[in-house]
């Protein structure tokens, strides 16, 4: 055989193995040197209609409506539920290994190695992977997760104080120490400083704009730093976990001035009192307020409320600003979603310890950015945050985990499909739960045994039903499920709910140091 044709064998032998290659492997080597940074801005406490774009509301959020304008955004996003009254938990637990809250271990606290992380899985990706701020998660998967970060929060002690929040280097080996941690102050010519955190602290919202920066602050400047310095060729993955609007509800004077009190319009959900025992009636978040919550008590709560979002509204714009002078806003996929809803007065409720949407599970969610093409557009599609994750992989062209259980939305985005699910499923501890299908929502509640170790055993909870039209009734005011005409739409949904908790693996065996479950006393 002559050089010629031992060439053209040897050409056509590469040739086929190259076509037989899966296509997704071969787009991901095409696409490696352009792959797009992603930013994942999430904040704590923060309810859909938090943001003016999205709800309508009083609040003044331009910067993050200027992300749903240049985006897709969420109107159906939701929490699934959590079996902790720190709903946080699991809400990042779920965000990061892109799994529903039965399938994370126990509470969501610690994050096992066989569910990879985001953070994890984009470093396989080559990204470059970073987190500031927030983290409630162990410090295991914290060091496997990020190759840097700053500003950590939730290491070793909460002052309760966006003015004084004890803060920590960070440390790849995940070996945070007490001593380690430190807060940020303002020395008498207004420089910002560092001192340690010592063990006699005092605990409690006794900071102001005169002793150091906000949270939000600082997060956003760390952040905005790390965009600004970013030199490396390959992609970027931040976490930038904010710990705002989470009270206690602290802003700069100014911020406050915008909302006087005086002039707070209730939302239609508003009550002075929730009109029964929900099962989490008198939990910390609850005790934030005094009962009853009066029209000028929910008002002062909502006038907080509304004040520290718009502060944290303007640090994500400078994030944003940051992105857009580097350079670095025209390839990257910025995602921004709330951790869950929060109550401030709606059905006479102050936390996020319910399954009601805007109370509790209904989060703001966007896909935002350059690579976004159908700017400014909503979709009605049922979202959990859980679908972030693979819908990030994929956006980048490249699959997921296989301990991945959510699903992708970019079919959605892309108008590709209407919806990739047709019903959602809520759960709060063993009191609640909801189903959501079509226009209407199911939520059972159940007087059930609990125990907790300051109380022992008790008997908390109501057997109450209710269902609501979330499309004519979007703040569930009007309890429809005692009327003769909505009686099979009940008897339907209850059935169907139950066959949705079977698949999905709601029983108490399943979720790791949980002592009681919902159907026994259902």
């Amino acid at each position: 055989m002559n050089f010629r044709n031992r060439f053209s064998l040897c050409f056509l032998v590469v040739f086929s193995t190259l076509s037989a290659l899966p296509v997704n492997a071969q787009k991901r080597k095409a696409k490696k040197k352009d792959q797009p940074n992603v930013l994942i801005i999430y904040t704590d406490d923060h309810r859909f209609s938090g943001v003016h774009a999205l709800g309508g509301m009083q609040v003044k959020t331009p910067n993050m409506d200027t992300l749903v304008a240049d985006g897709v955004s969420f109107s159906n996003s939701y929490l699934m539920g959590a079996f902790s009254g720190a709903t946080c938990v699991p809400s990042r637990a779920m965000l990061l290994t892109g799994r529903n809250v039965f399938d994370l271990e126990g509470q969501g606290h610690s994050i096992p190695p066989e569910h990879k992380t985001i953070g994890e899985a984009l470093q396989a990706q080559d990204y470059n992977t970073h987190i500031v701020g927030k983290w409630h998660q162990d410090n295991a998967s914290l060091a496997r997760s990020f190759d840097s970060g700053d500003r950590l929060m939730s290491r070793g002690l909460y002052l309760v104080d966006h003015f004084r929040m004890p803060l920590w280097d960070w440390k790849k080996d995940g070996d945070y120490k007490f001593e380690d941690g430190y807060l940020l102050e303002y020395d008498e010519n207004g420089k910002v400083v560092r001192r340690p955190v010592t063990k006699d602290e005092k605990r409690g919202p006794s900071g102001t704009e005169k002793n150091g920066p906000h949270t939000s602050e600082i997060y956003a400047e760390s952040a905005s730093e790390f965009i600004t310095d970013y030199r490396k060729k390959d992609p970027f993955f931040m976490y930038l976990a904010f710990h705002a609007p989470h009270d206690p509800r602290q802003a700069p004077q100014k911020y406050k001035d915008m909302y006087p009190v005086e002039d707070i319009v209730l939302p239609p959900s508003y009550m002075a009192q929730h009109p029964f025992d929900n099962g989490d009636m008198f939990l910390r978040d609850e005790e934030l307020a005094v009962w009853p919550r009066t029209p000028e008590v929910a008002k002062q709560e909502l006038s907080d409320y509304y004040a520290i979002i718009t502060h944290l509204d303007d640090q994500i714009g400078k994030v944003i600003a940051s992105l857009k002078e580097s350079g670095a806003y025209e390839n990257t996929l910025i995602v921004f979603a709330g951790d869950s809803g929060l109550a401030v007065g709606n059905h006479g409720l102050m936390g996020k310890q319910n399954i009601y949407d805007e109370d509790g599970v209904h989060i703001p969610l966007v896909f935002s950015g350059n690579l976004i093409k159908d700017k400014g557009s909503k979709r009605d599609a049922f979202a959990y945050n859980f679908d972030i994750f693979p819908t990030i992989f994929d956006f980048i062209d490249v699959d997921a985990p296989s301990s991945v259980t959510g699903k992708s939305l970019l079919p959605v985005i892309n108008k590709e499909k209407t919806s990739v699910r047709d019903y959602t499923y809520h759960a709060y501890k063993q009191f609640q739960r909801a189903y959501r299908k079509g226009d209407y929502k199911l939520i059972e509640y159940v007087r059930a045994n609990n125990y907790d170790k300051k109380n022992g055993e008790t008997v908390k909870g109501s057997r109450v039903t209710q269902l609501f039209n979330i499309k004519n009734d979007p703040w569930e005011v009007y309890d429809l499920s005692f009327f003769p005409e909505y009686a099979q739409q009940v008897k339907t949904m209850q059935q169907e709910m139950k066959e949705k908790a079977k698949e999905l693996g709601d029983t108490k065996e399943n979720i790791e140091g949980e002592k009681y479950g919902f159907w026994e006393f259902y």
